[in-house]
C-alpha cells in the first residue's frame, strides 16, 4: 500500500504537506499542551502517566515522551495515536492543511490490499454518508429520520454537523448497496453494520435513527440507532459491536465536536446520552460528552484529562441512576482529577432542560448550582442515613474510603475539614479513619510492587548491554551522527594565510568537514543505522545539498527516524539565565571545538581496538618477519593515538 501511495503522490506534495504541518497544532488535538521554554508539554497519550514527559519542539517539528520512548514528527503521531499507515496520516494532514493530493481512483484490488482498520474506517464513512443521504433525500428518510429530529428541535445545521442519519426499514438495502459499492461480506460483519453470514447478510440498523461516534480526529467508529416503531420485542437503542476500531469503555461520545472547548473552558460536562450532547451544543455549550449509558471507565476520564483536570457531572432528578453512577465516579478522584455535580430539576434530563430555556440561563444554572463531588455524596448520603446511627456511621467510613482516594494531601485535609462540619463528627475522628485507610493502601501498593524472587544466577542480572554498544566506538559514532543531524548545514568558517602571505578566511558545511575527515582515513560508521545516516549525508552532499534534521525524522525507515527523533530531543532545557545576565555556553558557542573533540574522541576508539587487535596477532605470530611488520603497525598506531590524547588533552583543558 505504501509504495503505491508514493508511486501516485510527487515527492514535492509529500514534502510540501511535512513543511506545513505545524506539529503543536496537530498534537494539540488530542493532548492538552503548556508552554515550557521553548518546547510544550503534556501528558502522554501512549503510556499512563500523572507528571508530564511528553513534550513538543515546535521548532523541530517534533514530539518525544520521555517516559515510553516514542517519538517521530506529526505523521508519525498520528500514526501512533490513530494505528493509521503513514499514508492515511499524510491524507490526514493535507486534508487539514487544504494541501491538494492527486490521487487515482482505488480499485478493487487496491481497496483490498488496504490494512483492515482503514477498510473499517472508510466503510463506517461510507456508511454514515448513506444514512445521511437517506435521511435528507428519500420519502422514507424525511417522513420518520427526520420528523424525529425535528420534533426534538434539532435545527438542520445541527443534524448536519452529527452526521446524523436514517437507516431505511428494509432487511438488507444497505448491505446490498454496500457490496455493490465493493464492500466485502467479511468487513461488514466486522464493522457490524450487518449481520448474518457471507450467504445472506442483514441490516443490524434496520428502521433507525442513527449517531454516527467519532474519534478525536473526526472518523466514524461505530454508530448508535434509536428505534422509532413501539415493536417491545426490539431495543430501544442499538450499538455497534466492538470491533478493532470501535472500543466502548475507551470512547466518549462528542469528544471529536468537544475536545476544544474543554481544553478552551478547563472543563468538560458529562452527560448520559446522544440527544444530551446535542441539544447542548445546539445551545452554545460545546464543552459536553457523553459516556453513552454506559459506567465511565479509568480509559474514558484519561480521554477527558488530557484537555482538563476539571469535569462537571450533569445527573437529571433520577435517583437511582445518580446512586449506580457514584459508585463508578470515585474513579474520577483516584486519577487527580476535580469533580463537581449538577442535578437538574425533578423530571428534567440535560436535553429537555436546554429546550425549555435559553442558552444563558442553562450557563447560569450550570455555574451557579454545581457541587463539588465530595460535598455532595456527603449530603446525599446523609439524606438516606436520616437519624439512623448505624447507617450514619456506614456512611462515615464510605465517605473518608472517597476522601482517600484523592492523590494530594492538601485536596484531602480540605475535604476532612468540610465533612466533619457536614457530619457532625470531629475533623480528628475522620483524620484517624483517613490515616488507617492510607497506610493500608500504602502496605498494599508496597507488597504488590515486590519484585519476584529472582530466578537467574547473578551474573545474569547484570545490566543488558547490546552488542552495538559494545562495538567499538559506538558512542562516539552516534555523537557525530547527533551533531550531523542537529548542525549538518551550519557554516564553519576556517582562517589560514594565503600564498601572499594576507589573512583569508573560507567556510564549508559542518556536514562536508566532517566527512571529510573521516573519509580520507577511509573510517565508516560500523553500527548499520549510522551506516545508512553517513551514506544519506554522502550521497547528497555530492549532489550538493546537505539534507537537514526534518528529512530524516520523516524517514520512511522506522530505524533512521527513530534515531533521529531520539538524538534532537532532550527532556532538559536551559533556563533564561541571559535575563538575570548570566550566560551559559550551549553546543552551539563551541561548535568547531565539539566537533573536532568528537572525532578526535572517535578515531582513539578506533585506534584503541586495532591496537587491542595487533597485540593479540603479535601473540599469536610464529614468523619473526611477520612479527617485526606488526610490530612497526603497533608503533605507528601508539605514536598516533600519544598526538590524538595530547590535542585531546588541550581541547579539555581549554
Amino acid at each position: 500500500m505504501q509504495s503505491n501511495f508514493f508511486d501516485l503522490i510527487p515527492p514535492y506534495t509529500i514534502a510540501t504537506i511535512l513543511e506545513t504541518a505545524r506539529i503543536e497544532e496537530i498534537v494539540s488535538e488530542f493532548v492538552s499542551l503548556k508552554r515550557r521554554g521553548s518546547n510544550l508539554i503534556g501528558l502522554c497519550p501512549f503510556h499512563q502517566e500523572k507528571t508530564p514527559s511528553f513534550s513538543v519542539s515546535p521548532s523541530k517539528g517534533i514530539f518525544k515522551c520521555f517516559g515510553c520512548g516514542k517519538g517521530g514528527d506529526a505523521a508519525k503521531f498520528l500514526m501512533e495515536h490513530e494505528h493509521v499507515s503513514y499514508p492515511e496520516a499524510l491524507r490526514y494532514l493535507a486534508r487539514k492543511y487544504q494541501i491538494e493530493i492527486e490521487e487515482e481512483e482505488q480499485s478493487p484490488e487496491e481497496m483490498a490490499a488496504m490494512n483492515e482498520r482503514e477498510r473499517m474506517f472508510n466503510l463506517n464513512t461510507f456508511a454514515q454518508q448513506y444514512f445521511s443521504t437517506t435521511l435528507f433525500e428519500t420519502q422514507e428518510g424525511k417522513s420518520i429520520g427526520l420528523s424525529y429530529f425535528k420534533e426534538r428541535d434539532f435545527r438542520e445545521a445541527t443534524i448536519k454537523k452529527f452526521q446524523l442519519g436514517y437507516s431505511p426499514d428494509h432487511r438488507d438495502s444497505f448491505s446490498l448497496y454496500a457490496k455493490k459499492n465493493g464492500y466485502t461480506e467479511d468487513i461488514l460483519i466486522k464493522t457490524g453494520l450487518s449481520i448474518g453470514s457471507a450467504e445472506r447478510l442483514y441490516d443490524r440498523f434496520q428502521g433507525r435513527v442513527l449517531f454516527p461516534i467519532h474519534n478525536l480526529t473526526g472518523k466514524v467508529l461505530g454508530f448508535g440507532g434509536r428505534i422509532l416503531s413501539s415493536d417491545k420485542t426490539k431495543a430501544k437503542y442499538l450499538n455497534s459491536p466492538e470491533s478493532e476500531i470501535y472500543v466502548k469503555s475507551k470512547t466518549l461520545y462528542g469528544i471529536y465536536f468537544a475536545k476544544n472547548a474543554i481544553s478552551r473552558l478547563d472543563n468538560c460536562l458529562l452527560v448520559e446520552g446522544y440527544t444530551d450532547v446535542i441539544s447542548m451544543h445546539q445551545a452554545g455549550i460545546e464543552n459536553v460528552v457523553a459516556s453513552s449509558g454506559t459506567s465511565l471507565t479509568t480509559e474514558q476520564i484519561r480521554l477527558v484529562r488530557r484537555y482538563t483536570n476539571n469535569i462537571t457531572i450533569l445527573y437529571d432528578g433520577d435517583k437511582a441512576g445518580i446512586n449506580a453512577s457514584l459508585r463508578g465516579t470515585d474513579m474520577i478522584l483516584e486519577e487527580g482529577m476535580n469533580v463537581r455535580v449538577l442535578l437538574f430539576p425533578d423530571g428534567d434530563d440535560p436535553d429537555s432542560f436546554v429546550r425549555k430555556n435559553r442558552s444563558s440561563d442553562v450557563e447560569a444554572y450550570i455555574q451557579n448550582n454545581s457541587r463539588d463531588f465530595i460535598g455532595f455524596k456527603t449530603g446525599l448520603l446523609l439524606e438516606e442515613s436520616a437519624h439512623d446511627p448505624i447507617k450514619k456511621a456506614g456512611l462515615i467510613k464510605e465517605i473518608v474510603h472517597t476522601i482517600s482516594l484523592i492523590p494530594e494531601p492538601i485536596y484531602r485535609s480540605v475535604y476532612v475539614k468540610e465533612c466533619s462540619r457536614m457530619l457532625e463528627v470531629e475533623e480528628q475522628t475522620l483524620m484517624n479513619e483517613l490515616n488507617k485507610l492510607l497506610r493500608q493502601k500504602f502496605r498494599n501498593n508496597t507488597q504488590s510492587q515486590l519484585p519476584e524472587p529472582p530466578i537467574e544466577t547473578p551474573s545474569q542480572q547484570e545490566p543488558k548491554i547490546t552488542i552495538e554498544e559494545t562495538r567499538p566506538g559506538y558512542f562516539q559514532e552516534r555523537e557525530l551522527i547527533k551533531i550531523l543531524l542537529q548542525y549538518g548545514n551550519v557554516e564553519l568558517h576556517h582562517e589560514f594565510i594565503d600564498e601572499l602571505g594576507f589573512p583569508d578566511v573560507y567556510t564549508e558545511k559542518v556536514a562536508q568537514f566532517i566527512l571529510d575527515d573521516l573519509l580520507k582515513d577511509n573510517l565508516w560508521f560500523e553500527h548499520v543505522t549510522h551506516l545508512k545516516i553517513m551514506k544519506i549525508f554522502v550521497d547528497a552532499i555530492k549532489e550538493g545539498v546537505v539534507p537537514g534534521e526534518k528529512y530524516f525524522i520523516a524517514h520512511t525507515e522506522p530505524d533512521i527516524s527513530i534515531l533521529a527523533v531520539d538524538l534532537l530531543t532532550t527532556p532538559y532545557e536551559l533556563h533564561d539565565w541571559a535575563r538575570k545576565n548570566i550566560f551559559v555556553k550551549t553546543e552551539p558557542d563551541v561548535l568547531k571545538l565539539a566537533i573536532t573533540t568528537s572525532i578526535f574522541r572517535y578515531k582513539d576508539q578506533i585506534i584503541e581496538a586495532r591496537l587491542q587487535y595487533l597485540a593479540q596477532k603479535i601473540k599469536s605470530c610464529e614468523s619473526f618477519e611477520e612479527q617485526m611488520e606488526l610490530l612497526v603497525q603497533k608503533k605507528k598506531f601508539d605514536e598516533l593515538r600519544r598526538k590524538i590524547n595530547q590535542v585531546l588533552g588541550v581541547v579539555i583543558s581549554k
